[in-house]
């Protein structure tokens, strides 16, 4: 995603806490992550320089441990070279959108970071592929499964990886609630409630025009509601419900949604309670166990995250280091491409949540549940 709007940056941002660069990967040396023929570290260009990109993706390079920023790509030439002087990019590694296949020529970009509206997802990471580059993929991966299903087959063509960017992945507070509920510290999970959202502004921005976004919420901040819940359950939904309230007459909810609820029932017999807006401040993830439950509020901003767990009657917060969501996530593919491992959000995360947002949409027309088919693993 390209461009934050301020009410939805400060949302994220909580308060404007400022996190500390650091990454939950393994340590390797610049000489192990020079891994494909290359002596050169691991390198990225990110596509698209909008408000996300200049506000947190590009910061975040300063503290990372296995790469480094090496090429820039905006439909603004003089934009890439302002941005790219602040950073250290050479000329060699700038380009716009109608010579961004070049990058194949490039042997400093191994990756590209694509931050582009959600339309346009699809045909960047294949076109990435096709220049033999990995791909880190803003979320939503793209606008529908069967676009995802091309992008992932597209990436084992190319032999390069596809990650998709749940920065909430690795940050150890959500990490800390994955390890609760699979070591059962409060025994077995047995609802979870996940909740996102914000006030919009702009009528006019991307993310309110259903050709470049998509649809409205559900394809932008429940995004964080939805794949929460999936990792929180450890499994995949196997049935789905939804409702929708929208005024249309407000001029930024023309042609997309504004606030989704919706709930998921887990082969497990866990439920999930999910609400996704574009209409008012939600922030918070728990977790109801037999013995207990845990949470996280905030849970999805980029800083300030805070749990607490209510147990034997007490409540007990936990604390754990600040970490550079961002860095985290694109120092792990740099690691996964070394190394061979699987990225932690792979295209199948992705592919997994657009077909339940699919299901969703469908459950909001019909006003029925929506049954799913067997995912992905």
């Amino acid at each position: 995603m390209s461009d934050f709007l301020a009410t939805r940056r400060d949302f994220l941002k909580t308060a404007g806490t400022t996190l500390a660069a650091a990454t939950l990967t393994t340590q390797l040396t610049p000489s192990t992550l020079a891994a494909e023929g290359s002596d050169q570290p691991f390198g990225y260009a990110v596509v698209g320089i909008g408000g996300l990109t200049k506000n947190s993706i590009l910061p975040a390079f300063a503290g990372m441990k296995h790469a480094r920023l090496t090429g820039l790509v905006s439909g603004d030439l003089e934009k890439a070279r302002e941005t790219g002087a602040k950073y250290g990019v050479p000329e060699s590694g700038l380009y716009t959108y109608e010579t961004f296949d070049k990058i194949v020529e490039n042997p400093a970009i191994h990756a590209v970071y694509i931050v582009l509206p959600n339309s346009m997802h699809a045909e960047y990471t294949i076109r990435a592929f096709k220049a033999g580059k990995h791909v880190l993929v803003e979320k939503p991966m793209a606008i529908s499964a069967k676009e995802c299903e091309a992008m992932i087959a597209a990436g084992k063509e190319a032999n390069k990886l596809l990650s998709v960017g749940y920065r909430l992945r690795y940050e150890p507070y959500n990490r800390e609630m994955i390890r609760m509920v699979q070591e059962k510290e409060l025994g077995n999970a047995r609802v979870i409630l996940t909740e996102s959202g914000f006030n919009i502004g702009n009528p006019e921005q991307w993310r309110l025009s259903k050709e470049l976004a998509g649809g409205g919420s559900m394809m932008d901040i429940g995004i964080y509601a939805l794949n929460a819940a999936r990792y929180l359950a450890g499994e995949e939904p196997v049935e789905v419900v939804a409702f929708e309230t929208t005024d249309h007459s407000d001029p930024r909810f023309k042609d997309v949604e504004n606030t989704v609820t919706f709930q998921m029932r887990f082969p497990s017999g866990v439920l999930a309670s999910c609400v996704s807006s574009y209409g008012t401040p939600l922030n918070r993830y728990r977790v109801h166990a037999e013995r207990g439950s845990f949470e996280l509020e905030p849970a999805l901003s980029y800083g300030g995250i805070k749990m607490r767990v209510f147990a034997h009657g007490k409540t007990e917060p936990r604390e754990f280091p600040a970490v550079n969501h961002f860095g985290a996530m694109m120092d792990d593919l740099a690691v996964c491409a070394a190394t061979g491992k699987t990225p932690i959000t792979d295209g199948v995360d992705g592919l997994n949540d657009l077909r339940v947002i699919e299901a969703v949409y469908e459950s909001m027309k019909s006003g029925q549940p929506v049954k799913l088919a067997q995912a992905e693993k």
